[in-house]
């Protein structure tokens, strides 16, 4: 009789204990179901961009012009080094004739004599020096160079274009021209070689900067060419944009209501660093993207709005 009362106790309860579980587990699942993932949204925003390729430049100088001895004699002054940058009309040798030399070397020190054969060698260009050929005393004919100027007006920029991007050279003819420093000049392409670079398959321009700024030769720059332009592109951030794996197929989470969002597969156009020009599809200015908490989110997905 014992046995048959304790049996009935444990039977219900088990009874109870399975009902309050029961209960326990749909509870759970309700609120299982009820979890929203926070994220933070943006609007969508049309701007005009850009999509350039740069291409590096090499400075040269076009024309250099030669100092020559217009006497012979011996280099009695020198009066530039390589590298000076000159201006037109600057006094650049002193030679004192063969003559003067002759009757200096008679003479000695007698100061009663006052001819001294002195002749001054200028410059006729502005430029920068490129090579100076003699030293002070040393002795020099008639038509012997001097030194080598680099005319500054001839300064160019030569740009090697690989042969598939020279299509588009017609719509860059006023480029920018970037220097080491990051300073920037405005430029003109005007020409090109006819002939290409046998290894590299590059096509040679010749870019003539609108400043005439003093630039040494052979200083590697870089030139900017617009390949294709927008003027109302749909951009969103770059983290807005989630891609898979191998980068083939790229989405962005929008929403369709306060609390859920659904993925929308994209296209991308132009991109940076911070931002992805989106093609297709076409999104309206009303449109919410999520810009953060959109990683791992399902097709579809309870979202909760914070403010950042």
């Amino acid at each position: 009789m014992l046995n048959r009362k304790y049996l009935t106790i444990c039977l219900i309860s088990g009874f109870f204990a399975l009902t309050i579980s029961c209960g326990h587990s749909t509870e759970t699942t309700e609120e299982v179901a009820d979890v929203k993932t926070p994220v933070t949204i943006i609007p969508v925003e049309f701007k005009s961009v850009e999509s350039t390729v740069d291409l590096p430049a090499v400075s040269a100088f076009m024309n250099k012009s030669i100092i020559r001895a217009t006497t012979t004699g011996t280099i009695d002054k020198i009066l530039i080094n390589q590298g000076d940058v000159i201006g037109t009309g600057q006094l650049l040798f002193t030679i004192r004739t063969r003559e003067a030399m002759a009757l200096y070397n008679s003479a000695g020190s007698d100061s009663s004599l006052s001819f001294k054969g002195l002749i001054n060698i200028t410059s006729h260009n502005e430029g920068v020096i490129s090579a100076v050929s003699y030293r002070k005393g040393d002795f020099v004919q008639e038509g012997d160079e001097l030194a080598v100027v680099s005319e500054q007006n001839s300064l160019v920029f030569i740009l090697d274009v690989p042969y598939e991007l020279e299509k588009y050279i017609a719509n860059n003819k006023t480029c920018t021209i970037v220097l080491p420093d990051n300073r920037q000049i405005n430029g003109n392409i005007t020409r090109k070689l006819s002939e290409m670079d046998m290894q590299s398959q590059t096509i040679k321009y010749i870019v003539k900067p609108y400043e005439n700024q003093h630039i040494p030769a052979n200083l590697i720059s870089k030139v900017s060419l617009v390949k294709s332009s927008n003027t109302k592109a749909l951009i969103l951030p770059k983290k807005a944009v989630l891609g898979n794996e191998t980068q083939t197929e790229f989405w962005i989470m929008k929403l369709i209501n306060d609390s859920t969002a659904i993925k929308v597969i994209v296209s991308k156009g132009y991109e940076n660093n911070d931002e992805v020009e989106i093609t297709d599809p076409k999104l309206l200015i009303s449109d919410r993207i999520i810009l953060t908490g959109n990683y791992g989110l399902p097709d579809t997905a309870k979202v909760s709005i914070i403010k950042e």
